[in-house]
Formats: structure tokens, sequence, C-alpha cells
């Protein structure tokens, strides 16, 4: 299995890798993650995965700069189908647009947008950062074994900004801040955590365990 994690200068990419690497080994599966900002290598992956930290307007840009990435992105997933898992401002890429430092399209993957988050309690900080328990609002393959004998998963958070899906049926797992927000979008063959799996220890662990033996 050849995984491809897209390194368009946003993103744990170590991090990632070592954790999908864990993952892998934790599952018996033999991959090849490989960090790459070569549209060829992602046309000869099975899987693909796009990280994110910061901006979403430098993050669009980033992606957007890499020879090719784009159209490839669109070719490989959207038409060939191949599994995708988009992390953080990764996820937040696949909504129509995104509303931080004005308007910014996304790749309009998922329908929806991404703005600033108001938290009520107004006197909860911005940034939300740190550890979240999650609620899984209904089932998805990645996130099997998520919750074992009643236990609550907990997932790591440091965003500003959270992706409002238009269609609620998108949206598979939310946390609590001041109000809901979306932790994992999933549509089709495309799928997102606006947590950090690879700092999630258990859990981001088995959501990515759960990536590399999906079968869309």
């Amino acid at each position: 299995m050849r995984v491809a994690i897209i390194d368009y200068g946003s993103g744990n990419l170590r991090s990632a890798e070592k954790a999908l690497a864990r993952a892998a080994a934790e599952r018996g599966l033999r991959a090849d993650i490989m960090v790459t900002s070569d549209p060829d290598v992602l046309r000869r992956a099975d899987r693909i995965v796009l990280p994110g930290v910061g901006a979403f307007r430098d993050c669009r840009r980033g992606l957007y700069a890499v020879a090719d990435m784009h159209a490839c992105l669109e070719e490989q997933v959207r038409q060939s189908g191949k599994p995708f898992l988009g992390i953080c401002v990764g996820m937040q890429l696949m909504a129509t647009r995104g509303l931080e430092f004005g308007e910014t399209p996304g790749l309009d993957w998922i329908g929806g947008v991404v703005r600033r988050m108001k938290p009520v309690p107004a006197y909860l900080k911005v940034p939300h950062m740190g550890w979240n328990s999650l609620a899984i609002t209904q089932p998805h393959p990645l996130l099997d074994g998520m919750s074992v004998h009643g236990h609550i998963p907990h997932a790591y958070f440091v965003h500003s900004y959270e992706f409002v899906p238009d269609d609620p049926s998108t949206i598979c797992a939310t946390a609590d801040y001041g109000g809901s927000l979306v932790a994992v979008v999933a549509k089709d063959n495309m799928a997102g955590t606006q947590f950090h799996p690879e700092k999630s220890q258990a859990a981001g662990l088995n959501l990515l365990g759960n990536f590399l033996e999906w079968r869309p």
C-alpha cells in the first residue's frame, strides 16, 4: 500500500508520517508512507492525506502553487475515487469557501463555509487548543472502535475557524466548545478531521489505522 502525504509547505508532515507508519505497524499492514509534492507520486498512491496548519487562504495558495497539484487531486480523489483524508486546515480546504482574511474559494468537495469560531460564553479562548471529547453523530468506517466499552474518545484540537457543512449528513462527529463544532466530516471516498489524529494518541492512531483499511 502506498500512502501519499501532500507537502505544500503547510502541516505537521513528519508527525503525520510517523503516526501513519505506526498505525500501519499496529495493524500489521505493509505501507509505504511518502511525503511528496510530486503529482506523479499521488497518481501512483493508493491513499492520499492532505494536512494543514495555518490560515485557510495561505494553505489554499500554497496548495495551488504546486504545479499540477490541484488538477491531480481532482483527478485522483474526485474522478478515480482514491481514499482521501484531510487534517485540520486540510479538512477545511474541502469546503466551498473560507472566510479567514476575506473570502477565499476552497476545493468545494463538501459544500459549506469555514468561519471564525464564536464560542458561548465569550470568555472561552480562541483558538480552541487542547484535548476535547468527541461525540460520534453517525457511524463511519474511520470511527470504528473509537468508543470502546463506553469510553468517550478524546482528540487534540488547534484551530480558530470551524467548518460548517451545508449538508448535516456529512457530519460524523462533533466536539463541544462553547457550542457544537464539527470534528469529522465524510462524503463518498473523502473524509476530514478538524482535530489532529497524529497528536491524538490512541484515538488518533485508531482513526489512521481505519483510514488505511478503508474501502469506500
